[in-house]
């Protein structure tokens, strides 16, 4: 039955990665696996386990036990990510991401990529790097009007935004499963993947800056932007504050973060509505100004713009990923993938690779059912940082990169071409980084 398990697998793998082909959107074939997988289990009465960290090995469990803790753990996630994307869509309702475009006073196409890849490697660290690679590309299509420009500058902020998902515990979904999982803390990820996270997002912006695309200045004036709301400027600083607050709040209370995004959320969501109560009039609420109407509280409305098939496409794949972990396969997947390939950083690079070619999130999760290392062990860290800066040579190969392509209408092969070498030579030089520091400065 475990090999039918297996193909089960690998054939909803497949449909995953093939999701533009195919033309179905991955949370069905995440979904209908995870179901599947479960139901082989249950018929087929599979013996179930659950992975004993501190002894290293399989311990029996009951299949209602195993699956309610699991579902336990995917919860804390997706609970943690539907604060996260409530409060950036409240900041969004307020227009708080136009305060960004103010930063902006060059005119120089140099400047403005140095200018562009810090906003996307210190944004994406905070707001996560889809969001922070929707907000930037929105501002540049106001800044750049050529179209062949943009597309060179969408390549490098793709890259620099999965550069400061990396060292986040807030900056990427993986990141955050690590992080929630309690495979690394915030302070000690922070001190092992930053500066290999800087190096993987330097190198290539500055091999890219001599580029002849990035010579002289952008044609036209600087748009200025207009307000639509005085209270933008506070929501951004405020709800950018709400996110970073919650992994101190985990350090003070040692509760699980989405205890502490719930409450950024709760702040947040209080002062949107007090902000929101000059904005709204008897005709509002007798349906005289259109979509605001159906949506007379800003919370309300931000619940119903998030990604709920990206909540449902996590649900899945996760669930999917614990039906082998609780059967033992991936902790057995472990011990031949140590045989053959001895060198685990080989092996953490290969996740960063491949996490180019299939969605990272599943990788991940199967790192977590694989190794059984301790909190914060090297290991932890550098598939942080692997998985999270490797989807960046390949357009396809990370949220930031689809969305990208989704907004300026990359092509493929472009990407390829133009950009693909220069996130693996960023990719590479941060890997070396990491393991110097690793070896001979933080001597772990």
């Amino acid at each position: 039955m475990e090999t039918i398990i297996v193909i089960v697998f690998v054939l909803g793998y497949l449909a995953i990665t093939l999701e533009h082909n195919l033309k179905i959107d991955k949370l069905i074939p995440a979904l209908a696996m995870m179901a599947l997988l479960w139901a082989i289990i249950a018929l087929a009465h599979m013996p179930v386990f659950e992975v004993n960290t501190e002894l290293r090995e399989l311990e029996p469990s009951h299949i209602d036990e195993i699956l309610l803790h699991h579902l336990g753990k995917t919860a804390e996630i997706l609970f943690f990510l539907l604060g996260a994307m409530t409060i950036v869509e409240i900041i969004d309702y307020f227009d708080g991401f136009a305060t960004i475009k103010g930063f902006i006073k060059t005119k120089s196409k140099r400047k403005l990529l140095w200018l562009f890849s810090i906003l996307a490697f210190i944004l994406s660290a905070i707001i996560d790097n889809l969001t922070a690679t929707i907000v930037l590309i929105t501002i540049l299509q106001k800044v750049i009007k050529e179209r062949e420009t943009r597309l060179w500058f969408a390549g490098i902020i793709i890259v620099a935004a999965n550069a400061g998902g990396a060292w986040s515990p807030i900056g990427d979904v993986t990141t955050t499963m690590l992080w929630i999982a309690n495979k690394v803390s915030a302070l000690q990820l922070i001190e092992h993947v930053l500066i290999p996270s800087i190096v993987c997002m330097v190198v290539p912006v500055l091999v890219a800056s001599r580029f002849k695309v990035f010579q002289g200045q952008i044609d036209g004036s600087l748009e200025e932007e207009v307000v639509k709301s005085k209270y933008g400027s506070t929501m951004l600083y405020l709800g950018l504050g709400a996110i970073v607050f919650v992994p101190l709040f985990k350090t003070v209370t040692h509760l699980p973060p989405y205890v502490g995004m719930m409450l950024s959320l709760a702040v947040v969501a209080t002062f949107a509505e007090i902000f929101s109560k000059s904005k709204f009039n008897i005709t509002t609420l007798d349906g005289g100004e259109g979509e605001a109407a159906g949506h007379h509280s800003p919370v309300h409305h931000s619940l119903s713009k998030i990604e709920l098939p990206s909540i449902l496409f996590f649900l899945g794949i996760l669930l999917a990923v614990a039906a082998l972990e609780s059967l033992g396969i991936l902790f057995h997947a472990a011990g031949s993938l140590n045989e053959a390939i001895p060198n685990t950083d080989i092996v953490v690079m290969l996740f960063g690779i491949g996490s180019a070619v299939i969605d990272n999130v599943p990788l991940v999760a199967a790192s977590m059912g694989m190794f059984s290392e301790n909190m914060d062990n090297p290991l932890w860290h550098f598939i942080a940082y692997s998985a999270g800066t490797g989807g960046s040579m390949l357009i396809i190969g990370s949220a930031a990169g689809v969305v990208a392509m989704g907004m300026e209408k990359i092509d493929f092969f472009w990407y390829l071409k133009n950009i693909a070498w220069l996130a693996l030579i960023g990719f590479v030089a941060g890997a070396g980084v990491f393991i110097l520091m690793r070896d001979f400065v933080l001597n772990v």
